[in-house]
Formats: structure tokens, sequence, C-alpha cells
């Protein structure tokens, strides 16, 4: 997928937990959010993955475009409903923002 879009490099796709239980939040070339390249990101050797406190099975649901209680892999959207395609999917797309952005690190 081309990064040739805002949508694409700084905002949420999805969010990926890490081995010590951190996430790492990734834009949609699964690069952390801001990271405008098609290489190989060690997440490691950068600060950017972050302990979320109160990210539940139940608050990822809220979150999932799916509505999956998956605590591993927490995809906002996928190709069937990107954001930019329309009012509904941006609004949809913003809802889950809403819950995301309300919590804290731990």
């Amino acid at each position: 997928m081309p990064l040739h879009d805002f949508r694409s490099v700084h905002l949420p796709y999805c969010l990926t937990k890490q081995a010590d239980g951190k996430y790492v939040v990734l834009n949609r070339e699964y690069k952390p959010i801001g990271f405008k390249t098609k290489d190989w990101i060690d997440y490691e050797k950068y600060p950017v993955a972050v302990k979320i406190k109160g990210l539940t099975a139940k608050v990822a649901a809220k979150i999932s475009y799916k509505e999956s209680v998956d605590l591993e892999n927490i995809y906002l959207y996928n190709d069937g409903c990107i954001s930019t395609k329309s009012a509904k999917n941006m609004q949809a797309y913003l809802n889950r923002l809403e819950v995301l952005a309300k919590l804290r690190f731990a």
C-alpha cells in the first residue's frame, strides 16, 4: 500500500502488543504512527511502545472495527472500511478513536 495520504501515515490502523505487554500504535504500513517509510522498522529501537491502562477485552471490542476481543492485534479499520472512503466509515472510525483517546498510559 502506498504512503500517499495523511491517513495512511499519521492515523492509527492497529495496536500490536509486544512481548513485554506494551503496545505499539501502527499506521497502515505497520510502522509506528508518523513513520513514512517502506523500510523494516524494529520497534524496540524506538521509544514508541506504551503500556495502556484499562485496555481490556471489552475495550478492545469497542475499538476494533470487527468488535474483536483479541488483545494481541487490535485493528481500527480494514480495506473494506477505510475511514476516508465515506462519511459512515469516518464516523465509525472516529467513534473508535474516541474510546482509544480516553485511555491512559500505565
